[in-house]
């Protein structure tokens, strides 16, 4: 019994650690070990071009009756060397390529994974508070608008919140490069940083600039003095403070405010709030040519535009304001408006 308890460990030892190398060293020999024996056997019959067929459907225990051994001696070599030893060679693929498999999951669910993304949205941090809410209202959003795929990048001792629905990334540190270069960071299109802290925040915030400076950035706030000091170094990056405190002044004031906020900026239901940018090819035209028509042809109201296109959007502007090619317009709709018929909007 010991010395049986003893060789199984050694085996199990030993499969463990075998490379797929190893395995298909392993399958050839025996392929080659069963050949010779059955033509020393004189099974010529089963040495044929249906010799893999015959060797997988009698190695595996399918056993379809249609080929076979005739003599002695290869009924032998079958019964005692090629079923047996067939056997332990299928357990040992199929195990192999299960716990393969299983391992590749895990790595995923963990963020081990190396992840070959482009054009995606990254979101540094985790946040126990809103960070799950928020990926859940990327996602719905990304899947209206150019359906483009999620990466969660964290330095928290966690799983994948999400698993199949978006990427995930675990670092050591997020300030540390090689791990937010698995998350494909310079290929990314939209970067938002959201740490527990705002001085992780800052830090994760300057040196993700330094690897993707191109994407437009976000970085959430609760200590304004720090989003300007990053807004110092880092001059496109778009700091978005908290707003709790003026969300209650606002609806202690005039109530239902909240709820209208709240209505504006969810993603699944109700009128909520998109911005458009205006082609190149267009020619000037006022806020008022825009205006009536965008509202006549989609029930879409303009609320803001970045008429010098540097992040500050100027909210309600005057009619007679003049609207340029490449300005980004804010409007609340019913859906996201993905073709619009620039020549019906500025006809005048």
């Amino acid at each position: 019994m010991l010395v049986f308890k003893s060789l199984r460990k050694l085996i199990y030892r030993h499969f463990k650690n075998m490379r797929w190398q190893a395995v298909a060293a392993l399958l050839l020999i025996y392929c080659f070990s069963s050949w010779v024996l059955l033509r020393w056997a004189g099974e010529s019959a089963l040495l044929g071009s249906d010799f893999i067929y015959w060797l997988i459907v009698t190695a595996s225990t399918v056993g379809y009756g249609d080929l076979s051994p005739e003599t002695p001696l290869g009924k032998s070599v079958v019964a005692f060397y090629i079923i047996p030893f067939g056997l332990s060679m299928f357990a040992l693929t199929a195990g192999k390529f299960a716990a393969f498999s299983a391992f590749q999951w895990r790595k995923g669910v963990m963020g081990l994974k190396e992840l070959d993304l482009n054009d995606h949205i990254v979101v540094v941090g985790w946040n126990e508070d809103r960070t799950l809410s928020l990926l859940k209202l990327l996602r719905e959003e990304a899947q209206q608008y150019r359906n483009r795929d999620i990466c969660l990048c964290v330095a928290a001792e966690m799983e994948n919140p999400m698993p199949g629905a978006i990427e995930f990334v675990r670092a050591l540190c997020l300030n540390d490069e090689e791990d937010l270069k698995r998350a494909d960071i310079a290929d990314a299109s939209t970067i938002i940083i959201d740490c527990a802290q705002d001085d992780q925040t800052l830090s994760a915030a300057l040196n993700i600039y330094n690897l993707n400076s191109s994407a437009h950035m976000i970085a959430y706030f609760r200590d304004e003095s720090l989003s300007k000091l990053l807004k110092q170094h880092c001059p496109n990056i778009e700091c978005t403070p908290s707003v709790s405190t003026e969300m209650m002044v606002k609806s202690a004031m005039d109530p239902g405010s909240s709820l209208l906020h709240h209505e504006l900026l969810n993603a699944t239901t109700g009128m909520t709030q998109y911005s458009v940018v205006m082609p190149e090819r267009l020619p000037e035209i006022t806020v008022r040519d825009l205006y009536i028509p965008l509202k006549e042809h989609y029930s879409a109201t303009l609320i803001a535009i970045d008429l010098d296109n540097d992040g500050k959007p100027e909210v309600n502007p005057s009619l007679e304001h003049r609207v340029k090619p490449g300005c980004t317009i804010y409007y609340i709709a019913a859906k996201r408006l993905r073709e619009l018929d620039w020549a019906s909007l500025t006809q005048r």
